[in-house]
Order: structure tokens, then C-alpha cells, then sequence
């Protein structure tokens, strides 16, 4: 898939949570090409920090050619872009990787926990069909307001304080939650839950996996995790997160 590299224009930067930021860029070539499930790499102003971050995509407005990025900020070059407002600008490259496989014609269930919900947002708003929404969080919560328009939203959370006092799975065997296919994006031990229940029950699931990278275009093979299939690139049962992932088949994956 194609991907550009720009200096996109910060639209508008908000502080949404504690250590949790949104930034909206002016980034129409990418905009117009970026599928849920799918990230930016975006570059630090300051030539020590060489690596990208990538970034996953939030939200997708192709009319207006924004892109919105969700992050958290838990080092030096997140800690920059979030102090960046509008009207500045930073480098980035996208759309990057492999995003969600939409299935219009199943009943859906989205499940994000923690950074990992925003990249349900755009899914969420792109899906037709019939959606229910689990949210898991640590003690504070974003972004729930904006699921509520999208589908039925179900939420836990480790402090007990939002919804249920517990982990997502929790919250789908407490509120008997079912589906045809699952979306999931979250912390490894949720993922590694998550494909245990569908493979159990039968459902599709498409996982969204989190991996630190250094290139995000499939040509260093730092960001690899293990798959129960060979890699044509590699020859071994490994697969790059960031060019055949990040999202992969719950079948594919090995925790």
C-alpha cells in the first residue's frame, strides 16, 4: 500500500485524560487513504531521537482531510508532540500497516482496553452493522462519549470506578455479550484472553496488536511476533506487526 511522508499542519491538540492527548492534522493524502486499524509514524523535531512513534489512527474525516492520533504520553518524544499546538507542524509517514477487515453483515463486538481503545473510534464509525462496544480502563476514562453514537457501549475498569469492577471479559460474561465477529485492540494478556474466548466459541476475532518498531515499513523485522504460519519474508513462523500487522486473525497469532 502506498504512504506518504509530510510535515502535516497541527489543526488542534486537546488534553483528554491524564497523559492522554488528541491531535487532529491536516493530512488529506493520508486521510484519503487510512483504514481503521491502521498508524502513523511520527518523527521528534530533535535529531537525537531518530525513531519514529507510531501513532494508531483514531479517527478518519476524508472531507476535511484530517486525521486524528489518540496517544499517551510515556517518554521524551511524546512528551514533544504534546506540546505542539495549532498551527505547528510534524513529520509524519502514513497510512501504515494492516488494518481491520470490515464485515458489515455480522453482528460486531468492539473490545479496546486502555491506549488501545481509540483505534476502535474510526472502526466504529465505518462499521454498519450492528455494534456492541466494551471499553476497559484503569481508573479514568476518555473517549466514551464518542462510542456512545456508534453502538451499545459496555464498559470495566481495574479501580472499579467505570462500569464493572473487573477486565473487559468480565464485562462480556457479565452482561452475556455476543457476537459474529470480534475487533480487539489492547494490552497482550487481553488479546491472549480474547483469542481464547473466540477460539472456544467459534468467532472471528481480529486482533490488534501493540509492539515497539523502529522503521513501521517491514524492512528491519524489530517489531516481529510469533504466527502459527510462515512468513514469506523470513521463512520462520513470524510475522512483522507493523507491515503484515498490526491487526491479524485470532487463528494466526501465538501469545
Amino acid at each position: 500500500m502506498k504512504y506518504f511522508k509530510m510535515k502535516a499542519v497541527l489543526f488542534r491538540q486537546d488534553n483528554i485524560a491524564t497523559d492522554v492527548y488528541s491531535m487532529i492534522v491536516d493530512a488529506p493524502e493520508i486521510a484519503q487513504r487510512a483504514r481503521p486499524g491502521q498508524f502513523v509514524n511520527c518523527y521528534s523535531a530533535d535529531g537525537s531521537r531518530l525513531l519514529p512513534r507510531p501513532i494508531s489512527i483514531c479517527d478518519i474525516d476524508r472531507f476535511n482531510g484530517f486525521v486524528r492520533l489518540v496517544y499517551r504520553k510515556v517518554g521524551k518524544g511524546t512528551a514533544e508532540f504534546s506540546n505542539l499546538r495549532a498551527g505547528d507542524k510534524i513529520s509524519i509517514i502514513g497510512p501504515l500497516g494492516n488494518g481491520y477487515t470490515l464485515r458489515d453483515k455480522k453482528r460486531a463486538i468492539l473490545v479496546g482496553g486502555g491506549i488501545g481503545i481509540p483505534p476502535l473510534l474510526a472502526l466504529a464509525r465505518e462499521l454498519t452493522c450492528e455494534k456492541t462496544i466494551v471499553l476497559g480502563f484503569r481508573d479514568e476514562e476518555f473517549l466514551s462519549e464518542e462510542f456512545y453514537r456508534c453502538g451499545t457501549v459496555y464498559k470495566s475498569s481495574d479501580a472499579g470506578n467505570i462500569g464493572i469492577h473487573g477486565t473487559v471479559m468480565d464485562a462480556i460474561e457479565e452482561y452475556q455479550i455476543s457476537g459474529d465477529v470480534i475487533y480487539a485492540c489492547g494490552p497482550r494478556p487481553m488479546l491472549s484472553a480474547i483469542q481464547a474466548y473466540a477460539l472456544e466459541h467459534n468467532i472471528e476475532a481480529q486482533l490488534s496488536l501493540e509492539e515497539r518498531m523502529a522503521c513501521g515499513v517491514g524492512a528491519c523485522l524489530a517489531c516481529v511476533c510469533q504466527t502459527s504460519s510462515v512468513d514469506e519474508h523470513s521463512q520462520v513462523k513470524n510475522k512483522r506487526v507493523c507491515k503484515e500487522g498490526p491487526v491479524f486473525d485470532a487463528r494466526e497469532v501465538v501469545f
